[in-house]
């Protein structure tokens, strides 16, 4: 299931692509003055380049010291420069106000989208049937029939524990509501290369299809429980074809994977054969509206006290400038900053040791040792001055 770790590494990856996004909009916001003293080569009457390089320079300069400390500019006494300053400002802020919403929209659409990949995957085995039918077909229709003896399939066909997952009633609705079966031409040649050269030839698999099922009820729904659970960890989790779809399909699937595969196993595991059509299926977390709030109050207070932040992180790296520190790296203190003001009840070493992970993950090899060091700094003065409070579990670590 997901996990606060995985919240705060896509809080991360938001942040981290909002920043991006604000060095285009300032990089746009100089093109619009650059527009502004562009020379009008439609005009009648001859105009002063020099001029109005002269003022295009100056408006620039001046939206650079307005961007660097917020303050409002001075009104010059050329209203052209004025303007252009004004309207570079406004767009830049426009800008800046809604890449914020779009992030911040994007993240929880990523964290959202584990659980659409999830019942994406458990539809596989039935889109799988519909290749080894297709193969049938076009078998049949050969003029010259194939030397290869073909491959009786029929107990993959007749597995219970497939057929049980297929009739699932919400698996059903979630499917027809979300669009998740299997049906783009990408998905199905990947499926039908995977059947072709791996599944298919797989020496487990054939042994599977050959072996008659057990005489016992329960025994038989056991060894077809465990082949649609190997079925999903050795082709579908490993392997060549899948795999790569759908890393193609979700730049983020490596993250995504360990959670989609944990949701996908232990679903395979419930389908036990005391299991009906109306098995609740695994949620995306325990609590997903508690967890959104997090991941959503997070970010938005990350930003919000983003030059708060700035500042802190400035005074405490000693004979280093802060504009030095790598972005990743002030992102995830930033975070960590902003989750021990915000919520108390989360123990200040909890915060540490999960952005010193984190750091490990996404940031250069010596940040580990850079990001612990300056929160646990950090972390002592805020808390010795009492700017950092905590209450019930937050003060678990604190006895």
């Amino acid at each position: 299931m997901l996990n606060r770790r995985t919240l705060r590494i896509k809080v991360m990856q938001a942040l981290y692509a909002y920043h991006q996004a604000v060095g285009s909009d300032y990089s746009l916001a100089n093109d619009r003055i650059a527009d502004a003293f562009a020379p009008d080569l439609n005009s009648p009457e001859p105009q002063d380049r020099k001029l109005l390089q002269g003022q295009r320079k100056m408006a620039e300069v001046i939206f650079k010291e307005w961007h660097k400390t917020g303050e409002e500019p001075e009104k010059l006494d050329d209203t052209d420069v004025n303007d252009a300053v004004a309207d570079a400002i406004k767009y830049y802020q426009k800008q800046v106000a809604k890449d914020g919403t779009f992030f911040g929209g994007q993240m929880v659409t990523a964290a959202e989208s584990i659980h659409d990949q999830y019942i994406h995957l458990l539809n596989l085995p039935e889109a799988l049937l519909q290749v080894i039918e297709e193969e049938k077909n076009r078998e049949s229709r050969r003029f010259t029939p194939s030397k290869e003896a073909p491959l009786n399939t029929t107990r993959l066909e007749e597995n219970l524990a497939l057929q049980k997952l297929i009739s699932n009633k919400q698996l059903q609705d979630l499917t027809i509501r979300r669009s998740l079966r299997w049906h783009s031409e990408e998905e199905m040649d990947a499926l039908r290369t995977a059947w072709r050269s791996e599944i298919k030839p797989d020496a487990e698999f054939q042994s599977y299809l050959a072996t008659p099922p057990s005489s016992d009820e329960a025994a038989r729904y056991t060894e077809d429980q465990e082949m649609l659970k190997n079925l999903y960890k050795n082709f579908i989790f490993k392997g060549e074809s899948l795999p790569a779809q759908l890393e193609n399909d979700d730049l983020n699937w490596e993250e995504n994977r360990p959670i989609v595969k944990n949701l996908v196993i232990k679903t395979v595991k419930m389908l036990d054969e005391a299991a009906d059509e109306n098995l609740e299926l695994m949620s995306l977390s325990a609590n997903w509206k508690d967890d959104k709030e997090f991941a959503e109050t997070l970010y938005k207070q990350t930003l919000a006290d983003d030059a708060k932040y700035e500042k802190l992180i400035a005074e405490s790296v000693q004979n280093w400038d802060v504009e030095r520190v790598a972005l990743i790296d002030k992102i995830i203190l930033k975070m960590a900053l902003c989750e021990m003001h915000l919520f108390r009840g989360i123990p200040v070493k909890v915060t540490i040791n999960e952005y010193i992970e984190i750091s490990k993950l996404y940031s250069t090899p010596k940040s580990k040792q850079f990001v612990n060091g300056i929160l646990d700094k950090l972390a002592q003065d805020l808390t010795a001055s009492g700017a950092i409070r905590k209450s019930g579990r937050g003060l678990l670590d604190n006895q």
